[in-house]
């Protein structure tokens, strides 16, 4: 289990698929509080929010913060609203948006400046705010979430690919930054992973996924939101506190079998 005991941790994205998990895993990993920022405190997939479920199946605190990361004052806002419980020990820059699966040569500049303010903007927002109130307490952990697109990108993600491709560059030029003042920062490529994100919004039928599993995935299964929240749980922890500037694929051995 990731050592989280006591620990302050905010997850923005929260609400839904990867999010979700990787907030319900801090919690279940003994953070004291953990904060979901998202755009709607109802998950995307329906059911009970992240903060009632974090309630039932932990003793962390956990607190809803309504948070556009594309937006920076929201996102000051929302690691305020971490400080108010008292500190941010664990950021998880997991916001994201994928836009639309065309060609680069079909995508107008708005669709373009949604991704790259979401996926980049959002995420160095987040670790400015954070590095801003964990560099006095000389600790913290940034796990920012990228993708296995940024280690090898597919036809019609270009746009994605290459926001997620910034993720991961931003977060090793970091470590090298931050680690003096004690604030360690990695990054996490999730693959296929079965979400309500990759099933309405990159429009992936059940069979269709199946069979691309099958032939490209050596693990031969979809990969699920636990799998990666596990892996981001480690590296948030003290278990990792040797790690930084480095990245966990996540992906069932997809990246190496392409």
């Amino acid at each position: 289990m990731s050592r989280l005991e006591g620990k302050i941790a905010l997850v923005t994205g929260a609400s839904s698929g990867i999010g979700r998990a990787i907030a319900l895993e801090l919690a279940r990993s003994g953070a004291a509080a953990v904060v979901v920022a998202d755009l709607s405190d109802g998950p995307r997939e329906g059911g009970r929010s992240t903060t009632a479920l974090i309630a039932e199946s932990s003793d962390a605190e956990a607190l809803f913060v309504h948070c556009d990361v594309s937006d920076s004052a929201q996102v000051t806002a929302a690691v305020g609203a971490a400080e108010s419980l008292g500190g941010l020990d664990v950021l998880v820059n997991n916001a994201g948006i994928v836009g639309p699966g065309s060609r680069l040569t079909e995508i107008d500049d708005d669709a373009i400046d949604a991704v790259l303010r979401v996926n980049i903007c959002g995420t160095l927002y987040g670790c400015r705010a954070a590095a801003r109130v964990m560099t006095p307490r000389g600790s913290g952990s940034i796990v920012n979430v990228s993708s296995v697109v940024a280690l090898g990108g597919s036809s019609r993600t270009s746009v994605y690919a290459a926001s997620k491709g910034a993720v991961a560059a931003a977060s090793y030029a970091l470590s090298a930054e931050l680690g003096p003042r004690g604030i360690r920062v990695n990054a996490v490529h999730p693959g296929m992973i079965q979400t309500a994100m990759t099933t309405q919004d990159q429009q992936l039928a059940a069979g269709t996924v199946g069979e691309t599993l099958s032939v490209r995935v050596p693990l031969r299964r979809t990969g699920t939101p636990d799998d990666v929240a596990k892996a981001v749980a480690f590296l948030a922890g003290d278990d990792s506190g040797y790690v930084t500037g480095t990245s966990a694929v996540v992906d069932g051995g997809w990246s190496r079998a392409l």
